[in-house]
């Protein structure tokens, strides 16, 4: 199970990416997913090129091994991140809210990976026929932005629509989840929560302990209105959220009321004012450990979930 298409289109050990979290997926955090087996991501979320370049280069110093960068191409600083990508010639890179068409062919020609995340199959079709060399399915349990399909409908669906390999994502955040993804035809799979309650990450400890405090149910969804849903843990923005949105606010008055909410939680650990994003999987997430520990202790347990399963089966 440890040696997939993604183990070998990337050089890694395990196949696991770490989630492109805007303000928690650092430098820091991607070195020690990588340095563990794993591929490290940086989120340039909507940071400008020097923060991402600056990253980079940090990155560099942590860890020889591959990592990656997430582009959120809706950022007003697509292009520059991009061209910062293009200069320091990352091993790949994953994207989110758009369409990386237009700079394919260029990164190709810089033998950079091209990963993006889709909800949907008809846009992990599209991906494929652009190019992508590979695909995250990631359901709707995810933290952060958010699409419709669970995890569970979305991954056999678009494993079974495209012939590039598929990384699933969304509810994952232990053995079990990593075994129901490989049952369900992926070839890796991407976590975030379980990785922003980890020692590396540079994420302010309220915000860790808000997640490893969280019930089933603390997860939830706000700015549907939007048509950009976002998925965090309850608190004093997620209700001041639902009362806007039910007195019919705009989308621009839900946009303000969501502005820097998200660093606020992260980098100051306001975790009743802020947007502490989080997918489903935080009520099953009870410690803060070290990449590598969380790495392994995944990759054991799913092991010994397939092989019993298997060994039932015989």
């Amino acid at each position: 199970m440890l040696k997939t298409k993604i183990t070998d289109l990337f050089g890694l050990k395990y196949p696991i990416f770490q989630g492109g979290m805007a303000w928690v997926a650092t430098a820091e955090l991607a070195a020690a997913v990588s340095n563990a087996g794993g591929l490290g991501i940086i989120g340039a979320g909507n940071a400008p090129a020097s923060f991402v370049k600056e990253q980079i280069q940090k990155a560099r110093t942590l860890t020889d091994k591959p990592f990656g960068v997430n582009v959120m191409l809706m950022s007003p600083f697509v292009d520059e991140v991009m061209e910062t990508v293009l200069e320091e010639r990352v091993s790949m890179i994953t994207t989110g809210a758009g369409n990386p068409g237009k700079y394919i062919s260029r990164l190709k020609e810089r033998n950079i990976k091209v990963v993006p995340v889709v909800p949907s199959v008809a846009l992990a079709k599209r991906m494929e026929s652009i190019g992508a060399d590979a695909v995250i399915a990631e359901g709707t349990e995810s933290g952060g932005h958010i699409g419709e399909l669970t995890t569970m409908a979305l991954v056999p669906q678009v494993v079974d629509a495209v012939n590039i390999p598929v990384i699933a994502a969304g509810g994952i955040g232990d053995g079990r989840g990593v075994a129901a993804a490989f049952c369900l035809g992926a070839s890796g799979v991407q976590l975030g929560t379980r990785f922003v309650c980890s020692t590396e990450c540079t994420a302010n400890e309220k915000y860790k302990q808000y997640i490893v405090n969280a019930k089933d149910r603390d997860a939830v969804v706000t700015g549907r209105t939007t048509g950009h849903p976002v998925r965090s843990l309850k608190n004093h923005l997620t209700r001041e959220f639902e009362k806007a949105e039910q007195n019919g606010a705009s989308k621009e008055e839900l946009e303000k009321l969501g502005a820097g909410k998200l660093r606020d939680a992260v980098v100051y650990g306001d975790v009743l004012n802020g947007s502490v994003m989080a997918g489903q999987i935080s009520g099953l997430i009870n410690d803060i450990k070290p990449a590598k520990e969380v790495i392994e202790e995944l990759f054991d347990d799913a092991q010994k979930i397939i092989k019993n399963l298997y060994g039932g089966l015989e």
